[in-house]
């Protein structure tokens, strides 16, 4: 037996019978059906090419023409970019070189942090009014926990996320797209199957017979490193991953062989958690010519730490690890750390990374430098110096 449709006006949020066409309060025919459409409450909101939408509205003149945000067009890389320019292929960690060969009409625009920051945290703000239950992932998406929003405002999950993203547009003049489903790993998935301004949900009479036919990077996890270990044992599809008993993906693939199991069927027992903090402060920087020297780089570390250091302090961590990052000019990227003593000084940051720096320093040419801090902590749950066994 099949569950009749349900549907919701994506111009104004009205819970609609799934037959209707056109909304009978506002008149839109952009309406969304789905059987499980008001029982599903994970939400994933993903702003559309964020960077370039802010700066879009900013410059009016910009809105039909491509648009890059990222470095200079000789040495830099694309950060964003919206959809015009990636009609003719350019995507973002392209650098801005090979973006501007696709797309020589692109205009280019450095990166403003701080405005992107200030209309992100205004996002975030907007979604907590809807629900305490708002996991950022970055500055521009986040999973959202609906449940119970019924009992506070008298609207489904599915209306909320509508109304959120009408405030985005009304208030933030951006836009964005919306996954429903009931766990996160699905409501990821659904946003990204209809931008930008899109509407998808996933529920869990279909979930398993939408994986099915999925290349398996689908799923959360499954980064480079395993896609070849899984292609190595002719799994490509979400559906192999389905016909395999859990106990032989367990001893083939350790811990991560349960989460595959799970996730193939359309299984998350991942919650959403509203305080998600840094798991890394970093900074780094493109030269716009290749550096060799111990001197010349210590030097372009200098200010990087300097500017680590200042959002620690902003955050109120303490690093307990520097990570050196270093890229050749054949874009061999290497990454070095060392443990400390939890610091949010520049001075000690700077240090670890020139020490790491001394080793990887020998007469190669390096376009990039960074330098950030892991294993962040507060400094209320610091180890005491004294005690400190990492020496």
């Amino acid at each position: 037996m099949t569950t009749a449709p349900h549907s919701v006006c994506r111009d104004c949020a009205a819970a609609l019978p799934g037959d209707v066409t056109r909304c009978p309060k506002c008149g839109s025919r952009r309406l969304f059906r789905h059987a499980e459409l008001h029982s599903l409450p994970i939400g994933h909101i993903d702003c559309d090419s964020f960077y370039a939408t802010v700066e879009k509205r900013d410059r009016p003149e910009l809105a039909s023409r491509p648009v890059i945000v990222g470095g200079d067009d000789h040495r830099g890389v694309v950060a964003a970019c919206c959809y015009v320019a990636r009609m003719s292929g350019v995507r973002s960690a392209m650098t801005i070189r090979e973006a501007l060969d696709r797309c020589p009409d692109a205009t280019i625009i450095r990166p403003n942090i701080a405005k992107y920051k200030e209309v992100g945290h205004y996002a975030r703000a907007i979604m907590e009014a809807f629900t305490p239950l708002v996991e950022p992932i970055s500055i521009d998406e986040a999973y959202l926990d609906l449940t119970g929003v019924e009992d506070r405002l008298s609207i489904s999950p599915a209306q909320a996320l509508v109304e959120i993203v009408r405030r985005f547009e009304r208030e933030l003049r951006i836009t964005a797209s919306i996954g429903l489903s009931y766990n996160k790993l699905l409501a990821k998935i659904a946003s990204d199957l209809d931008k930008p301004r899109g509407f998808s949900a996933l529920g869990r009479a279909e979930a398993a017979t939408f994986l099915a036919p999925k290349r398996v990077t689908i799923l959360w996890g499954v980064g480079p490193a395993l896609e070849r270990k899984l292609f190595a044992d002719g799994i490509t599809r979400v559906g192999d991953l389905q016909d395999k008993e859990e106990h032989w993906l367990v001893k083939r693939y350790g811990a991560m062989g349960r989460v595959l199991y799970s996730y193939a069927r359309g299984e998350d027992s991942r919650r959403v958690h509203p305080e998600s903090p840094s798991k890394s402060i970093s900074s780094e920087e493109t030269f716009d010519w290749d550096v060799t020297t111990l001197p010349a780089l210590a030097q372009e570390l200098r200010p990087l730490a300097d500017k680590v250091a200042r959002r620690l302090e902003r955050e109120g961590l303490l690093g307990r690890s520097v990570v050196l990052k270093l890229k050749t000019k054949d874009f061999q990227q290497l990454t070095r750390s060392r443990r400390v003593e939890p610091t949010r000084s520049a001075e000690a940051i700077l240090a670890a990374g020139i020490a790491l720096l001394e080793r990887e320093v020998d007469g190669r040419a390096f376009r990039l430098i960074g330098i950030g801090c892991t294993d962040l902590t507060h400094p209320e749950t610091a180890p005491d110096p004294e005690l400190d066994l990492f020496g």
